[in-house]
C-alpha cells in the first residue's frame, strides 16, 4: 500500500503514515487496540486485491441504485474507484440526501462525515461507516465534556456572559453541532467560513470558534481583524489558558485545535518551492497556519483548490498545500498542469486511510446479504439540533 508519486523533486512517504502499512497492521493498531463494536472478519486478511475487488462488484450490482457509494477527496483512489460521488464533507452528505431510493449510503470518509450524511438523510435511509475506528484528530481535540465546560467558564465571566455566538466547524463530532444549534450558533465549511462568521458577528460581539484556530484565525483576518482581537482557548487550563480582561478583550476565541495535516507546510517550503520553480502557484487549505497562507497566492477549500488547479491555463505550474492523495490526483488528471504537494515528506490523512478496501467489501456484502454492518446512526435529539445548525448555515450563505 506504498503511496507513489513523483513530482518535481524527491517525494517520500513519512515513517509511521498509515499509508504504508500492511491490512494486518493496520487492524493491529486501529481497531483490535480500541473497543470498536465490530471488527472485519479474518476471512478478508490475506485476501488478493482482485478477489476483493471483484466482491465489492458484485455486491454493488446485486444491490443496484439501493446502494450509493460516497468517497471523500483524501480517499486512496484504491477507494475512490468505486465511489459514485468523490467530494468534501458536506457536498457529500448533500449528494447523499439528493438520492432518496437509496437504502444504504456508504461513506467511506470518517466518523464525523457519516454523522453529517445520517442528519440529513431520510428516515429509511442507513449510512454505514466501512471502518469504524476511522476517526478524525482535529474534531477528537474538542470533545463535548470539554466544549460544554468552556461555554459554562465563559458565562461565569462578567460582560462576556451573552454575549457569543459558537461557530463549529463541519470537522467536528453531531454533538457540538447540535449544541451550536441549541444555542444559537452555526456550522460553517472552509468555504463560507467568512459568511457564517460575518453573520454571527452581526449576532453578537464574539465567536467561539471550534475545533480547528487555524481557519478561526485566517478567517478572523479575512474579514479585518488582526491576531490581537484572538485568544486561544487551552481546554487543559483555567479560562483556558487566558484572563479575563483577555478575554472581554478578545473577538475572537479559538479552541486549540488543529488538522494534522495542514500543521505540516511551512513558510520555508513555500520559500523552496519558488526558489526552486520560479512562477510556481502556490495554493493551500485555510487549515494551514495563519504565516503560509499569508504568503501563499491562493488560499481556499478542498473544492476551491481543485477548481482552481482545473480552470488553470495549461503549463502552470502548482504547489499544493492539502492532502497527497488529492494532490496526486490532481497531477494524473492534468498532466499539462505540473503539480506536486509543498510537503517533501508526505504523510496521507492517516484516520482516512483506515477505510481499507477490504472493509468496504466486508459491509458491501453484508448489505447484499439484508446485514447491516457499521451503521452510523445519530440521537433523534442530537440530530434535531445538529439539523437546526446546519439549515441555519444555509440561510445565512
Amino acid at each position: 500500500m506504498t503511496l507513489s508519486f513523483v513530482g518535481p523533486g524527491s517525494i517520500e512517504v513519512g515513517k509511521g503514515c498509515d499509508a504504508d502499512r500492511s491490512l494486518e497492521d493496520l487492524l493491529y493498531r486501529t481497531e483490535l487496540s480500541s473497543k470498536t463494536p465490530s471488527r472485519l472478519p479474518a476471512k478478508y486478511l490475506g485476501m488478493p486485491a482482485e478477489e476483493i475487488h471483484d466482491r465489492i462488484l458484485t455486491a454493488r450490482k446485486k444491490l443496484g441504485n439501493r446502494l450509493v457509494v460516497l468517497g471523500h477527496h483524501y480517499q486512496r483512489d484504491e477507494i475512490i474507484q468505486y465511489a459514485d460521488f468523490r467530494g468534501d464533507s458536506f457536498k457529500l452528505a448533500q449528494n447523499a440526501a439528493a438520492h432518496p431510493e437509496a437504502d444504504y449510503l456508504i461513506f467511506c470518509g470518517v466518523h464525523f462525515m457519516a454523522e453529517s450524511a445520517d442528519i440529513l438523510s431520510a428516515e429509511h435511509q442507513k449510512v454505514i461507516l466501512p471502518n469504524l475506528s476511522a476517526g478524525c484528530s482535529m474534531a477528537d481535540m474538542a470533545p463535548t465534556s470539554d466544549v460544554l465546560a468552556c461555554w459554562d467558564q465563559l458565562q461565569a465571566v462578567g460582560d462576556v456572559a451573552g454575549t457569543i455566538t459558537p461557530v463549529t466547524y463541519m470537522n467536528s463530532t453531531a454533538a457540538l453541532k447540535a449544541f451550536c444549534g441549541a444555542n444559537n450558533g452555526l456550522v460553517c465549511t472552509s468555504s463560507n467560513a467568512k459568511a457564517v462568521v460575518g453573520w454571527a458577528l452581526g449576532q453578537s460581539e464574539k465567536i467561539l470558534f471550534f475545533p480547528d484556530q487555524h481557519l478561526g484565525r485566517n478567517t478572523a483576518i479575512q474579514l479585518g481583524y488582526s491576531p490581537d482581537d484572538t485568544v486561544v482557548w487551552d481546554p487543559f487550563q483555567p479560562l483556558g489558558g487566558n484572563t479575563e480582561e483577555g478575554l472581554r478583550h478578545a473577538k475572537f476565541i479559538l479552541w486549540r485545535g488543529h488538522c494534522s495535516v495542514h500543521k505540516r507546510f511551512t513558510v520555508q517550503q513555500i520559500e523552496d518551492a519558488r526558489e526552486r520553480f520560479p512562477g510556481i502557484n502556490i495554493i493551500v487549505h485555510p487549515e494551514c497556519e495563519m504565516e503560509v497562507v499569508e504568503i501563499a497566492d491562493y488560499v481556499g477549500s478542498t473544492e476551491y483548490i481543485i477548481k482552481t488547479v482545473q480552470e488553470a491555463p495549461s503549463g502552470t505550474q502548482w504547489a499544493v498545500g492539502t492532502e497527497i492523495n488529492l494532490v496526486k490526483r490532481l497531477a494524473d488528471e492534468h498532466p499539462d498542469k505540473p503539480t506536486f504537494c509543498l510537503d517533501p515528506v508526505v504523510c496521507p490523512c492517516s484516520t482516512m486511510y483506515r477505510i481499507h478496501p477490504a472493509y468496504l467489501a466486508w459491509v458491501a456484502e453484508g448489505l447484499a446479504e439484508g446485514d447491516v454492518i457499521n451503521q452510523v446512526a445519530v440521537d433523534e435529539t442530537v440530530s434535531h439540533w445538529a439539523k437546526v445548525a446546519l439549515e441555519r448555515m444555509l440561510e445565512t450563505t
